[in-house]
């Protein structure tokens, strides 16, 4: 038979990794493509593998009447052969092609389980260039009258192709069923079945058969002939009459329009549905009208389609047509609800996908109120559909108050929209709803449907996926933002609710069902951490809603449970999202979480930096913003003395300017600094110096206007000084500048116990602008490195660049340089403005030294993630101890929260140079300090008091011998043997273990004697020498190898 809608062209295999591949599709312009589908099948098993639905597309013109419409896929997303395939599926359910490529296989399951494929003959070899495609050629109007071209050529997909012509088609047929007659009172005569057809359509060809809903097998059938004439608006009608009791009387039975290529364009039923078993129709399930003849049906009546709705019994118009006839509507579905349009279920308004099938069509549907809004309302229907991947819920929009109760069930007749909320643009998903409505109340008072169990013994979201396929298929169990799709608008609880991201400003909680149970990436501290593959669609947000929550939202931190959370689920801002109807407060059971307090504290010969942003810290309390008042200066700085311990520098970002957002030219923060010292000597922390950003402009770092928003150093000049004319930033902000319109870097060296340490302290350019995690760019995950993704990668890739570039440049001048570049980088530690830094400049990230589960210093929406990042040298490196304090984001958001980041803490060891303390050949008292120190013995009885720090005691000679040490440290101290060793001609590694150094103590006293044997030493024979004295120290903690340098 002709095929009209068809494959036109497809790529699927290049050289190297498979990009831009696609499957297009031609048809006659105009041709509307709801409810047809592409399906993708693996030849390995027959078995389908991707579904795509073509209700979005309607074919325009691209010449004599012809166009095309094109599916895209994803890199490596189509099969590669040997062979595969797929179905072209009209609306109908049945396949309209089912083509292969590299050979032939059957189809188990879906549409085209059990046909056999037809090989197009023609392949690509995947050593072809990108940019090729297979292609049909020729001239024509239906598929038969083209030929696949013998190699792949240049693609044209969206276009028509390059060696391709069509030809004008004949006038297609609109062709429907449009009125019926079966039953009446007495012998049923004068039955008929009607057609209505666009005028000139030809039917020849067509047939009409009559099927058993008993059984479901056809028992008669009626071909169909000639050109229609037009009778009236361009349309006619052709009658088949049958004899008397030729029709059967339902309960129920149906009709089937074929056309001339056997496709079924209609199967139709009265009083109830069934599936036909052979035939045209095998497989369909029919569609009810919904109304119908009836033994007491007068003569002369009929059933009519009017307006695309079915009604009567009413007296007939047999061979006219009908009233305001214009087309068959939805195929049936009857009215049952006293109204004029039919009655479609929800679950079919819904549909298995994120668009509904219906949108703009008026529907009419009944259901429970569930829920009530200031705009609207959700009506579920009470019994649903059986179908998990359609939603038996929907929200009604009134755009006013609606004026009906939770518990009526309502008649609702409306027009089928999708409602994107704030606009496309934001690349949020849309919502199904039912837009200007007229109501009907059926009843009051009734029982609300059962929430559906989000959870263990209901159901379970998927914990890997947010979407793999780029909406490819619609994948519930699989893919979370179509398991969230699939339950829409429903009533549903959340069962045994954890918090993984306290209340935050906009009446919002996240967690995780189940108290946590099978959640990926859960932190020891019960936050839920994303990694590279997954951002954690298991997560469920609560949201208040003024309309609907019963009451406020209780502030509640990470880890508190709040048992079974019930309410509908709806969808904003880029997040499904439970609306809360019951109150949970009294079940709740709070966790217990505490601010932590890092073990890491600054000493002698040890380094403590930080990094904290401050979050638009300012004095101004007039701006509006009332850090003051609110206690957070004071709250900073309780942490940085109580839970950082006092780090020596501290790397501020957020910093604003002296009057706030005031924007009144005012571009010094000294005040805003000067604040945060005083706060925190006064919550007993040292006097810190400050370092205010100079190089900044008026409003040219972005950020709120006015405030001129820096990063900003403070420090404690009793423990590092400030290198002269150390302060510098990179780059600039002017046109072109990687720093245009954001927060420059600012540089400054330290030095502690002589040692140089530079800072680079950052606050990379914001991630607005990014697509929602459970929006319309998908797959989220792997796209991280696409700046319509990842809002502003470019920006923060430019400025990690030019980070780069500096520290590229110290280390080439210095390979053994101190450096840390710390800040708030905006960006997680695997995507490139942070990765490049390590892979670039040789630096160390700190935060991957942590498990993964605990990287997290800031929390968006429920996950947790690493924004801040201390990354260092190779100097540092080694040793380095890191900690993400978290003293903030797991807490419940409120004005004296000090900030929405938590603050990081590294500390590195860095001791002084060792003083030499030297004696002479005569008998010395050798006497140390606190610090680290080197003894020189030099001959001589020598008395040797190290004092504290980590000292060592060298001896490069044999007759170095009698001395005493009186406060020897096992474990801190050392005795340097190096020299001595090679005086005698030693060539082993460990004289201890060769037997070649004695020590034992002295009798009862607390003194300890070591002894060499110098002769074996260098060979010769056995003989101990007496050599040092040790006060205080036992033999057996002397006998270590660590408390000596060979």
């Amino acid at each position: 038979m002709a095929t009209s809608v068809f494959i036109n062209e497809f790529h699927y295999d290049n050289v190297g990794t498979d990009v831009g591949e696609f499957i297009e599709i031609a048809a006659p312009a105009g041709t509307d493509l709801t409810g047809w589908s592409l399906v993708l099948y693996n030849g390995a098993n027959g078995s389908a593998y991707n579904t795509t639905s073509l209700s979005a597309f309607t074919v325009a013109d691209q010449g004599s009447g012809f166009g095309t419409i094109t599916i895209n896929y994803p890199t490596n997303s189509i099969q590669n052969g040997a062979p595969d395939g797929f179905a072209l599926v009209n609306n109908l359910g049945q396949v309209v092609q089912f083509l292969s490529y590299e050979g032939v296989f059957t189809a188990v399951g879906g549409p085209a389980n059990g046909l056999t494929s037809v090989d197009i003959g023609v392949a690509e070899s995947g050593s072809e260039s990108a940019g090729l495609s297979l292609q049909l050629t020729g001239s024509g109007s239906t598929y038969e009258d083209f030929t696949w071209a013998a190699a792949p050529v240049a693609q044209t997909p969206n276009a028509v192709n390059s060696n391709q012509t069509f030809t004008a088609a004949t006038p297609g047929v609109t062709a429907f069923i449009s009125e019926i007659h079966y039953d009446n009172v007495g012998t049923d005569e004068g039955e008929f079945i009607e057609i209505t057809a666009n005028a000139g359509a030809d039917l020849s060809g067509y047939s009409v058969v009559l099927y058993n809903g008993n059984g479901g097998a056809p028992y008669n059938t009626r071909a169909l002939s000639g050109v229609v004439a037009e009778q009236s608006s361009g349309q006619g009608t052709i009658v088949l009459d049958y004899p008397s009791n030729g029709i059967q009387n339902g309960s129920p039975d149906g009709v089937a329009l074929v056309d001339a290529e056997g496709n079924v364009v209609e199967f139709l039923s009265y009083e109830g549905s069934f599936t036909a078993v052979g035939g045209p129709a095998d497989g369909l399930t029919s569609v009810d009208i919904g109304v119908a003849e009836g033994s007491n049906t007068p003569i002369g009546n009929s059933l009519q389609l009017i307006d695309g709705v079915w009604t009567g019994p009413q007296p007939a118009t047999k061979g006219t047509v009908n009233g305001g006839d214009n087309g068959g509507g939805d195929n049936g579905g009857g009215d049952n609800g006293g109204g004029d349009v039919a009655l479609t279920r929800i679950g079919d308004i819904q549909g298995a996908a994120h668009v509904s099938p219906l949108v703009g069509q008026m529907v009419a549907t009944t259901g429970i109120v569930t829920a009530v809004d200031s705009n609207g309302f959700y009506l579920q229907d009470p019994t649903g559909d059986g179908n998990i991947a359609t939603s038996d819920a929907i929200f009604v929009f009134t755009s006013s108050a609606p004026g009906v109760a939770v518990g009526d069930e309502l008649r609702v007749e409306g027009t089928v929209a999708e409602f994107t909320p704030s606009g496309a643009s934001t690349r949020n998903l849309s919502t199904t709803q039912i837009g200007s409505p007229t109501l009907t109340t059926l009843s009051t008072g009734n029982p609300l449907p059962a929430a559906t169990i989000i959870g263990q013994g209901g159901r379970v979201p998927p914990t890997k996926n947010i979407d793999d396929d780029a909406f490819g298929s619609f994948d519930p169990e699989t893919d979370g933002i179509d398991f969230f799709e699939s339950l829409e608008g429903m009533l549903v609880t959340a069962q045994n609710f954890r918090v993984i991201d306290a209340t935050n400003n906009f009446g919002e909680i996240f967690g995780v069902i189940d108290n946590g149970a099978g959640a990926t990436g859960l932190s020891d501290r019960g936050t839920l951490n994303i990694s590279p593959d997954d951002f954690n669609p298991e997560r469920i947000q609560l949201q208040f809603d003024n309309g609907v929550t019963p009451s406020a939202f209780p502030l509640v931190n990470v880890g508190d449970n709040l048992g079974d959370v019930t309410g509908v689920v709806g969808y904003g801002f880029g997040n499904f999202e439970i609306v809360v109807t019951e109150a949970f407060t009294s079940q709740i059971m709070a966790g217990g979480l505490q601010p932590e307090v890092s073990s890491l504290t600054r000493g002698s010969d040890q380094l403590t930096v930080a990094t904290y942003n401050v979050l638009n810290l300012d004095p101004n309390d007039s701006d509006g913003d009332t850090d003051i008042a609110d206690g957070r200066f004071d709250a900073i700085a309780q942490q940085i003395v109580n839970n950082l311990n006092r780090p020596d520098v501290i790397a501020l970002q957020e910093v604003q300017d002296n009057s706030g957002s005031a924007n009144d030219g005012v571009t010094a923060a000294d005040v805003t600094l000067q604040t945060l010292v005083a706060a925190i000597a006064a919550a007993g922390g040292p006097t810190y110096a400050f370092i205010d950003n100079p190089f900044i402009g008026n409003n040219t770092s972005g950020g709120q206007p006015g405030a001129n928003i820096r990063t900003a150093y403070l420090y404690d000049p009793s423990r590092v000084d400030l290198v002269e004319g150390s302060v510098a930033t990179v780059g600039g902000q002017g046109s072109g500048e990687a720093f245009q319109g954001a927060r420059l870097p600012l540089i400054a060296t330290f030095d502690f116990n002589g040692e140089a340490v530079t800072l680079v302290n950052n606050h990379f350019s914001s991630k607005g602008g990014s697509a929602p995690i459970l929006g319309t760019e998908q797959p989220f995950e792997t796209r991280q490195e696409d700046p319509t993704v990842n809002g502003s990668l470019d920006e923060r890739q430019a400025q990690s660049e030019a980070v780069q570039g500096y520290v590229n440049g110290l280390l080439g001048a210095d390979p053994t340089a101190n450096v840390v570049v710390l800040g708030d980088l905006n960006e997680f530690e695997f995507v490139s403005p942070v990765l490049d830094l390590v892979t670039n400049s040789g630096l160390t990230n700190l935060t991957e030294t942590l498990p993964e589960n605990e990287r997290y210093s800031f929390i968006f929406q429920g996950n947790s993630q690493s924004l801040d990042h201390i990354l260092v040298s190779d100097g540092l490196a080694t040793g380095a101890e890191f900690d993400i304090v978290h003293t903030n984001v797991e807490f419940a958001a409120t004005p004296q929260r000090a900030s929405d980041h938590d603050p990081l803490l590294a500390r590195f060891t860095l001791a002084p140079a060792a003083t030499v303390i030297e004696g002479t050949s005569r008998r010395d008292v050798l006497v140390g300090t606190d610090s680290n120190e080197i003894f020189l013995a030099s001959g001589g009885p020598d008395l040797i008091t190290t004092g504290g720090g980590r000292d060592q005691i060298k001896f490069t000679t044999t007759n170095q011998t009698g001395a005493t040490i009186t406060d020897f440290e096992v474990g801190v101290d050392q005795l340097v043997f190096t020299d001595l060793l090679a005086s005698v001609g030693y060539t082993g590694t460990d004289p201890l273990a060769d037997g070649l150094i004695q020590i034992r103590n002295l009798g009862n006293s607390d003194r300890t004697r070591l002894s060499l044997e110098l002769d074996r030493m260098g060979g010769g024979r056995t003989q101990f020498t007496n050599f040092l004295t040790f006060q205080g120290v036992d033999a057996a903690a002397l006998s270590n190898a660590e408390n000596f340098v060979f």
